[in-house]
């Protein structure tokens, strides 16, 4: 996940994924032409280094993440949006907080478990987002999780 949070740790990031992990291009708070231009720069990054790419908004409209039909991924916060994420098309659930995170201040983190239950059996992977860490992600990956995502983890 990016966002404006990451600074110029973004490159550093983007350089430390594995090849076919993925980034989901936020950066809502961007100015439009700024964002595009960030945009098209991680998607030079990502093509060269074989990261899949999906955009949380324009500037790339066949690339979704979010409440829209034919969603490529799609948060879910409880079991109803994540059935509504599969109803959509969503290939992939993004269930958060799983733990307390800045992304969501205030928030309590729904806990591994109760976390696990949003996307159970859905046929989708489900991937944890919330306050997520290498460590943390070696505590939770037996709970039927496909993979983890963070902002704040990589930077």
């Amino acid at each position: 996940m990016t966002d404006e949070r990451m600074g110029t740790g973004l490159w550093r990031a983007l350089r430390r994924l594995p090849p076919g992990s993925g980034v989901v291009f936020r950066h809502h708070a961007t100015p439009a032409a700024e964002r595009r231009a960030l945009f098209v720069r991680v998607r030079r990054i990502a093509r060269a280094r074989r990261l899949v790419l999906v955009a949380a908004d324009p500037p790339l409209p066949h690339a979704r993440h979010g409440r829209v039909a034919g969603a490529t991924t799609w948060p879910a916060h409880d079991r109803r949006e994540a059935l509504a994420g599969v109803r959509a098309g969503a290939a992939v659930l993004f269930v958060s907080p799983v733990f307390a995170t800045r992304s969501h201040p205030g928030a309590a983190g729904l806990g591994a478990a109760r976390a696990a239950r949003i996307g159970r059996g859905l046929g989708v992977p489900v991937v944890a987002l919330g306050g997520m860490s290498e460590r943390r992600w070696r505590r939770v990956r037996a709970l039927g999780f496909a993979g983890w995502a963070a902002i704040d983890a990589w930077v």
